[in-house]
């Protein structure tokens, strides 16, 4: 009970009494900010030192692969110096008979686990990459997978050395991970007539992982009771290695044990380096990993490099713990500072405070005199304090009533400018389609006039040579069948330039098709489309899907519209090599609250699709990117849609397709009455 009444005394006094809730205000900024340092300074030290600990083994993973590379470069140094030394060459030139027996036995001169001189007729036992690489003249070398008897007839003692008892599983890897380097020996006449195959076998190789170890962690670069580590993997399996059996003792090898399970998985199966804290055999280390391929690009095995994790975290908690105790220490110390030095302030501050919390709650009150001399601090701050708050009641007035005008006027200004921009935004998108239909128009009329001129004059030619062939067929009568090939291709020609002919002058006639514009069902004519184009294409490996779900009926000339589907259908067609899926679709088209404006077709290919840099020009008359096509099959089909107040749409992408979409509106209009409207 004692205590109770003690702590509601204390938290009386505080929420009563100014020198408290002052002492509490001078000593809370301290506080969140002494703790905000140890929160911020434990978090940057575990950050960065973390984010330091992963570029260090970044860096040594770098150093690491380095050391292979160098590994590799000396080994192929070795068989270079090997092939132009001057025994070699003797041999090479005296008795070649005696060439083979005398490289193996120089295997251990050169420093290497295997060694064989393989005659040009065995360069079918290398892969195609190999062989390419030996017929040019290049040296290389590679890491590979052998199997024992690969390894076998490199050398003999080769699988005895490579096998691997694996750990817990009681079973042996008898593969051999090897550095393996090519070399080609040519003979005057420039012909392959010898390759020198040598290199190292990596199993149980510690002499090679110790090397690379000392190089990539030199003495006094980590804390202390830490040891850097580095291993070779064969697929998961570690082959050669110095991480030790017992962290702790730090005694034996972890030869023959694998890899975990998540850096398996991203390594070896998704080709990933992996940088981060991985549990290797029996603790974390902050690890580096990365795939190790052979020539063919295939991944076989993994470098690493790492060190134990706890020695690095210890030496970090220990020096959170001591700037924590620092900091603890220096708080308590200003804590006292401040009580003592601010007691002489806290009467007159509390009498400012009570005319505060009475100006908070609404009393208009002052602060007067605080029994201070004239030139205190306090005292001036007082009737400087007094005369603020006689200036804040009338400043807020003043602004009270200026915001309440403001208000008004932003608010008429901002409907009025609202109401501009969408006036404008509207005349905007009228004048870009009245310019549009313009030029159309004008365009199209101006090539109008050139291809049915063109059209006619090559009709008469045409005509003439026609007249012709035919009597020349029945001059010749029997006689014909020895040239009837001949007089068929030029039947075939003639129907050709007809063809073209009779494009071109569609074209320039366009809005002048005799057959008139009536109410029509779209989807019937889709299918007659659709018949004409099973028909066509009957030999060729075409696929197609429909969807008519148009309900809407359309103003439109039927065999017009009949034939502009038929041109896209078949372009789709050609688009795809005369092989694929074609899709058609039709639907209704609705506009604003969902009002029928007409109805839609989708013709959709999975073909080559078009550039962009065509995409403009592809209903431009004479454009065509087929050599058998005349460029005015889109040309013609869109002067036809245009002129009944429809439009064509194209959406492609290079090497997957396209998809032209066909609109038709309910009540045709022509680009005049169009044109008027946009005007009015």
């Amino acid at each position: 009970m004692k205590i109770k009444k003690f702590v509601c005394m204390w938290l009386r006094r505080f929420r009563t009494m100014v020198r408290y809730r002052l002492l509490v205000l001078t000593s809370v900024p301290i506080i969140l900010t002494l703790l905000t340092l140890i929160a911020l300074t434990t978090y940057w030290m575990v950050t960065y030192t973390w984010q330091t600990a992963l570029m260090n083994v970044r860096a040594d993973l770098t150093v690491a692969h380095h050391s292979m590379e160098l590994l590799q470069t000396k080994q192929r140094t070795r068989l270079l110096t090997l092939s132009s030394s001057y025994d070699f060459q003797s041999l090479l030139r005296s008795d070649e008979s005696k060439l083979s027996e005398w490289v193996r036995s120089q295997v251990t001169n050169y420093d290497l686990d295997f060694l064989v001189l393989h005659p040009a007729s065995a360069l079918g036992e290398f892969s195609k990459a190999n062989r390419q690489l030996l017929l040019s003249g290049e040296e290389q070398t590679f890491f590979q997978v052998l199997n024992e008897q690969q390894l076998s007839y490199l050398q003999r003692d080769l699988p005895v050395r490579a096998q691997i008892p694996l750990i817990r599983e009681d079973i042996f890897e008898s593969r051999g991970l090897v550095s393996r380097s090519l070399i080609p020996v040519f003979n005057d006449k420039d012909q392959l007539q010898w390759i020198i195959d040598g290199g190292m076998l990596l199993n149980n190789s510690t002499l090679l992982v110790d090397k690379t170890r000392d190089l990539v962690y030199a003495s006094d670069t980590l804390p202390a009771g830490s040891i850097g580590t580095v291993t070779l993997f064969l697929d998961d399996i570690r082959v050669s290695t110095n991480v030790p059996l017992d962290s702790e003792q730090l005694n034996g090898r972890a030869i023959g044990t694998r890899v975990s399970d998540e850096v398996r998985q991203a390594v070896l199966l998704n080709g990933r380096k992996w940088i981060d804290r991985a549990y290797v055999y029996d603790d974390w280390y902050v690890s580096a990993y990365e795939p190790l391929r052979d020539h063919d690009g295939n991944i076989i095995g993994m470098l690493y490099t790492g060190y134990l994790e706890w020695p690095m975290l210890k030496t970090y908690l220990m020096n959170i713990v001591e700037l924590g105790i620092g900091i603890v220490i220096v708080l308590l110390l200003s804590g006292v500072i401040v009580y003592r030095g601010a007691r002489a302030l806290f009467l007159p501050i509390e009498k400012i405070h009570q005319v505060v919390k009475s100006i908070q709650v609404g009393v208009d009150c002052r602060i007067g005199t605080l029994g201070l001399v004239d030139n205190h601090e306090l005292q001036i701050l007082g009737k400087q304090f007094d005369t603020m708050l006689d200036q804040l009641r009338q400043r807020n007035n003043v602004i009270k009533q200026a915001s309440l005008e403001l208000e008004d006027k932003v608010e008429v200004r901002t409907r009025s400018l609202h109401e501009k921009t969408e006036e404008l935004e509207q005349h905007i998108k009228l004048l870009n389609q009245a310019r549009s239909k313009l030029v159309a128009s004008e365009k199209l009329a101006a090539l109008g006039e050139l291809t049915a001129g063109i059209a006619h004059e090559i009709n008469n030619p045409t005509a003439v040579i026609l007249g012709n062939v035919e009597l020349l067929q029945l001059e010749l009568d029997d006689d014909a069948e020895r040239v009837k090939d001949e007089l068929e291709a030029i039947h075939e020609q003639i129907d050709r330039i007809r063809n073209i002919t009779r494009s071109l002058l569609q074209y320039s006639r366009q809005g002048g098709i005799q057959n008139e514009v009536t109410w029509q069902h779209l989807n019937p004519i889709v299918e007659e489309s659709l018949t004409l184009i099973r028909s066509g294409t009957k030999a060729y490996d075409i696929r197609i899907e429909v969807e008519l779900h148009a309900k809407c009926c359309v103003e439109v000339n039927r065999h017009q519209l009949l034939q502009v589907l038929v041109n896209l259908q078949m372009n789709g067609v050609h688009a795809m090599d005369d092989k694929g899926l074609l899709k058609i679709k039709t639907e209704d088209w609705l506009g604003e609250n969902n009002q029928p404006v007409g109805a839609i077709v989708h013709v959709t290919d999975h073909g080559c699709g078009i550039s962009p840099e065509n995409l403009e020009r592809i209903f431009n008359p004479f454009f065509t990117t087929r050599r058998s096509g005349t460029g005015l099959g889109l040309s013609v089909s869109q002067g036809i849609i245009s002129e009944i107040g429809g439009e064509i749409t194209v959406q492609s992408k290079p090497e997957k397709g396209s998809v032209f979409s066909i609109y038709l509106r309910e009540k045709a209009t022509t680009n005049t009455e169009m044109l008027l409207a946009v005007e009015a």
